[in-house]
């Protein structure tokens, strides 16, 4: 029996398509609610926290730390939030997940008034838990799905995080005034929203996601004549050539985006941007990464998986060539930021929706868990060495340094396109 081949199914009933429908479109209404939420949590601190970590250590080439701390924190706990919604459900782990990132939005606030930069490294990484939350919310998404469907549904949760991660960059001034209001250390304002906004959503979840549809999904689906070793994502990848296509294909993006993105804010303020700017400047980043992602779905469903990551791969190199022959104006770098979201979004979908359908339901979560500590220990290591080459090469280097991760994707697609033996759901 090949890799991707499955034993014969039988035993339970097949859970009823109408009913199936009807819960999957109240569970994806309530993942659009949380990830709003959510995106308001980590816009709201993300950027922000590059320009704390910098202040608070005084030197600029610390600033990648925060982009590093949050990704290695969503890195740690993405396979804990995992198992955990494959022992308990959706509902309990996303709340969970939440409220870690709201404790992260306290410790912040208090490192700054501690002028504690280590402190603050932990705070970032507890952040990182509402990135990992968010994440594991768009994969809740295709519990019930159809196959016809799967990646529509998937990307509307994405695209629901193009609210609140739109608004949160843009609660920087908002922010700075409330923190003086009530006495707040400078640049932590915003983290109170984080507090607010991750609570809320952790509210969302917990009352929202009943039935849980990752459990539903699991009574419902057909009991194997064979019996079943229950697999670590490791295992499942080590076997499975499109879940270690999809895999890399998140990973790789994620880490060039990060490593662009996250070296952003400290390029335009040492270019005289003002923390407005920089706010407005990332948000229409984000609006790139979340805004089209319905669009990359679709496309994905229609023509295929691995036409629209190629695409979001051109994307990149475009984002990155700008980067590289940019003058360094405001107006290259908001372009710059705009492709580079775009081409993570198309990316990043696409793989998905083939991470989601490249196990049945009973591997999902540990492949997803897998998938999900890929992509930010990848994004980790790219924010990590972002910082030391943007000192020494300058962004324009950055972005030539980044190419190479686009050009592994676009070859290995390539060969995926050439020879597609092994695909699921590959028109």
């Amino acid at each position: 029996m090949s890799n991707d081949e499955r034993p014969p199914l039988v035993g339970v009933p097949p859970v009823d398509d109408e009913r199936d429908s009807v819960l999957q479109k109240r569970v994806v209404r309530v993942l659009v609610a949380g990830q709003i939420l959510g995106g308001i949590g980590m816009g709201a601190t993300l950027s922000l926290g590059a320009l704390l970590a910098a202040d608070l250590s005084g030197s600029s080439a610390w600033s990648g730390m925060a982009a590093t701390m949050s990704t290695l924190g969503a890195a740690f706990v993405a396979v804990p939030l995992a198992r955990l919604a494959q022992a308990r459900g959706r509902r309990v782990s996303l709340a969970t997940g939440s409220l870690i990132a709201g404790s992260g939005a306290v410790l912040a606030i208090s490192a700054a008034a501690l002028d504690l930069f280590p402190l603050l490294l932990l705070a970032l990484m507890l952040l990182g838990a509402g990135s990992a939350t968010n994440l594991q919310a768009r994969f809740a998404a295709t519990d019930l799905a159809g196959s016809r469907f799967r990646a529509r549904d998937l990307s509307l949760v994405v695209w629901s995080t193009t609210i609140g991660a739109v608004l949160g960059p843009n609660l920087f001034g908002p922010g700075e005034a409330l923190g003086a209001v009530v006495g707040l250390p400078a640049m932590t304002g915003a983290f109170a929203f984080s507090l607010l906004a991750t609570v809320a959503a952790s509210v969302v979840y917990a009352l929202g996601l009943r039935p849980d549809p990752l459990l539903t999904a699991l009574a419902g689906r057909a009991i194997s004549l064979t019996p079943r070793l229950r697999r670590g994502g490791l295992a499942i990848i080590r076997s499975n050539s499109p879940a270690r296509y999809a895999v890399a294909v998140i990973a790789l993006s994620h880490a060039t985006m990060v490593a662009l993105m996250s070296m952003a804010p400290v390029h335009l303020r040492d270019h005289g941007a003002t923390l407005t700017i920089v706010g407005l400047t990332i948000s229409l980043h984000v609006a790139g990464m979340y805004a089209l992602s319905p669009v990359f779905g679709w496309l994905s469903d229609r023509v295929g998986r691995l036409p629209v990551i190629l695409g979001g791969q051109a994307m990149l190199l475009t984002a990155l060539t700008i980067a590289w022959l940019g003058d360094g104006s405001q107006t290259a770098m908001t372009i710059c930021l705009i492709f580079l979201g775009l081409g993570w979004s198309a990316s990043v979908v696409a793989g998905s929706a083939l991470v989601a359908e490249a196990v049945d339901v009973h591997d999902r979560s540990p492949l997803q868990g897998f998938s999900d500590l890929s992509m930010n220990a990848a994004g980790a290591l790219g924010g990590a060495l972002a910082g030391p080459i943007l000192a020494v090469a300058g962004y324009s280097g950055l972005g030539l340094a980044a190419m190479a991760m686009v050009a592994v994707v676009m070859a290995w697609s390539a060969l995926r396109l050439r020879y597609p033996q092994g695909y699921t759901n590959y028109p």
